[in-house]
């Protein structure tokens, strides 16, 4: 299949595609004559591993990690879980700081009293410097 049928099968971007092989965790494939490049199903598989992984907010370093498990064809589930664990410490941490930015900015917005722009405690409070 060519790079736009890949693209639409697994909603894909055609860029993304393309810098997804130049950093090396979608293989090359291989070109027509007319310099066209031509993907198997195995590229489909793989595209949409990599892509449901970007979904569930892995990084591309821990995508490689992963991909590089399945690749050696030597991998456990204790090693699949590791990064795993240590991608949904992340997730938990960043709800936490989410958590936190929504009380910061209820706490602005309740300071809203909708008088002139100028008295604005929301626009106020962006101007603060923090230490």
């Amino acid at each position: 299949m060519l790079i736009g049928v890949l693209s639409k099968r697994t909603g894909c971007d055609i860029e993304t595609i393309r810098y997804y092989e130049r950093i090396g965790v979608m293989p090359k494939p291989p070109r027509t004559e007319g310099g066209h490049r031509v993907f198997s199903e195995d590229h489909l598989k793989r595209l949409t591993f990599i892509r449901r992984s970007r979904e569930l907010g892995f990084t591309l370093v821990q995508v490689r990690d992963l991909l590089g498990l399945v690749d050696g064809n030597d991998y456990t589930c204790d090693e699949v879980k590791a990064i795993t664990v240590e991608h949904a410490d992340a997730v938990r941490q960043k709800i936490a700081d989410l958590r936190k930015l929504k009380r910061v900015l209820d706490d602005m917005v309740s300071q809203c009293d909708r008088g002139d722009i100028p008295d604005c405690p929301v626009i106020e409070a962006l101007f603060e410097e923090r230490s």
